[in-house]
């Protein structure tokens, strides 16, 4: 029996390019970190190298604590940058919604689901404070109140594509993985959801798949798709 639907939400409930938000996003922190005597291309640096520690996470932290203590790592002799980084997601980051190929507003589909008796998760990458995630869902007029659970990088200790950051939604949600499906565009990312027996369906319209693998076995289509698919599985 189908009682839970996962979201991811960039690339799924988000209609953009990864690499147009990437490039946006660099540009906004990198100014906003600036006047701490960050260079722009260590600000890049650094940041990745904090979301590699976080992807690689294995449980015995949070993902904000990996990342937070590579970047100080890599930054020694300069000012803190977490509190900026705090203030750039409430207030500047808001402006990287231009990267958005256009303005959804998927409020009357979660209630849609929500009313039918489904829990929802937001099940994105956890790689972000909440606010950042809060910024990023308002795009497609939604909060975090319309979730049960929404995943963030101070709430989670794994990241896709490690099937233990699926287990951990399991856990504090109290859910086996027969019972949920998961919704999202990202390949590797979403679909190794299907290898704990999660239900899975492929929003292809901005499709991630940079290692080609093939994706010809997932139910597939756009979001709307994947709630005609959700009706005809519970």
């Amino acid at each position: 029996m189908l009682t839970t639907v996962l979201f991811d939400l960039d690339g799924t409930l988000l209609p953009f390019e990864q690499e147009d938000f990437i490039k946006l996003y660099f540009a906004g922190l990198g100014k906003k970190l600036a006047p701490l005597g960050y260079d722009p291309k260590s600000v890049v640096k650094s940041v990745w190298a904090g979301t590699g520690a976080m992807v690689k996470n294995d449980g015995s932290r949070t993902n904000s604590e990996a990342f937070w203590q590579t970047f100080r790592e890599l930054n020694k002799g300069l000012p803190d940058a977490q509190s900026q980084c705090d203030d750039f997601y409430i207030h500047e980051f808001d402006a990287i919604q231009s990267c958005l190929k256009y303005r959804p507003d998927h409020k009357p589909l979660i209630d849609r689901l929500k009313a039918s008796g489904l829990k929802l998760v937001l099940a994105t990458n956890p790689l972000f404070p909440l606010s950042g995630v809060r910024t990023r869902m308002a795009w497609a007029g939604l909060a975090p109140e319309d979730f049960e659970l929404v995943t963030y990088y101070d709430n989670s200790t794994y990241c896709k594509p490690n099937p233990d950051y699926f287990r951990e939604i399991l856990s504090k949600i109290g859910e086996k993985p027969e019972n949920c499906i998961m919704i999202g565009n990202n390949v590797a990312e979403d679909m190794v959801a299907a290898t704990l027996g999660m239900k899975v369906f492929l929003v292809n319209e901005f499709l991630e798949n940079p290692a080609g693998a093939d994706a010809s076995a997932f139910p597939q289509g756009s979001v709307e798709d994947a709630v005609k698919y959700i009706a005809s599985v519970r």
